[in-house]
């Protein structure tokens, strides 16, 4: 990776490109990438010539590609990006997730990992090892990614649980509005983990895509009941 330019604002791009694992070369060295750490346009134009791809920094327009902001908690890395609208949005939501997501989320990460096997073996039934899952990091849950968790937190918890598979059935969600946003916490954890979706035809798209991108989704008027796993039937509070 290519970085031009000096002082603290190429200093802090090297620091991040280095952590990220990039090999920092200066400008006339071989590379596809570059970083313009003080947006100049002619050096810009000078890589591009190359063929080489460029950010130059607060420079949107010159951009080739954008760098999100990142949060790092190893294996876990979540990206912020807005396209190179603001840079400044990208920080301060990386702050406010920096401060929610508790530095022991790799670690949880990490212990499920090791624990596919064991969770093969106690749930045999994929979907109902999924909803075990679910139900364990749901928010309150024994694995809530966002509480803080000892190394052994899923050898703990796959030591405690009951090897029956979690409960299933129709649950009945009512919308008061078609706007996404307005779903209660308990609406969206259900969208989340059900297997098959029931819907009305006229119930937005932006609802159904609130559930996992796996799950049947079924129009129709009424819902056919007594099959495994768990089912939502969407209507309308009003109705």
């Amino acid at each position: 990776m290519i970085l031009t330019g000096e002082g603290a604002a190429a200093n802090a791009k090297r620091r991040l490109l280095e952590r990220a694992g990039a090999r920092v070369v200066g400008e006339e060295a071989d590379a596809a990438l570059a970083v313009v750490s003080d947006g100049d346009e002619a050096t810009v134009m000078r890589l591009r010539s190359r063929g080489v791809l460029v950010n130059a920094t607060d420079r949107p327009e010159l951009c080739d590609f954008t760098l999100p902001a990142i949060v790092d908690r190893d294996p876990v890395i979540i990206a912020v990006g807005t396209g190179g609208a603001s840079a400044g949005l990208a920080k301060a939501l990386r702050q406010r997730l920096e401060v929610w997501l508790p530095s022991s989320l790799g670690g949880l990460a990490n212990g499920l990992a090791r624990a596919r096997d064991a969770m093969r073996a106690r749930w045999p039934d994929p979907a109902d090892r999924r909803r075990a899952i679910d139900a364990a990091l749901e928010a309150g849950g024994s694995l809530d990614p966002l509480a803080d968790h000892a190394e052994e937190a899923v050898e703990h918890w796959l030591a405690a649980r009951d090897a029956a598979p979690t409960p299933s059935g129709l649950v009945v969600v009512l919308l008061r509005s078609p706007d996404p946003d307005e779903l209660t916490l308990r609406q969206a954890r259900l969208l989340g983990q059900c297997d098959r979706i029931y819907h009305r035809p006229d119930v937005p798209a932006a609802i159904l895509d609130r559930g996992r991108a796996d799950a049947d989704r079924i129009a129709c008027a009424r819902p056919v009941g007594g099959e495994p796993g768990l089912s939502i039937d969407i209507d309308w509070a009003d109705r």
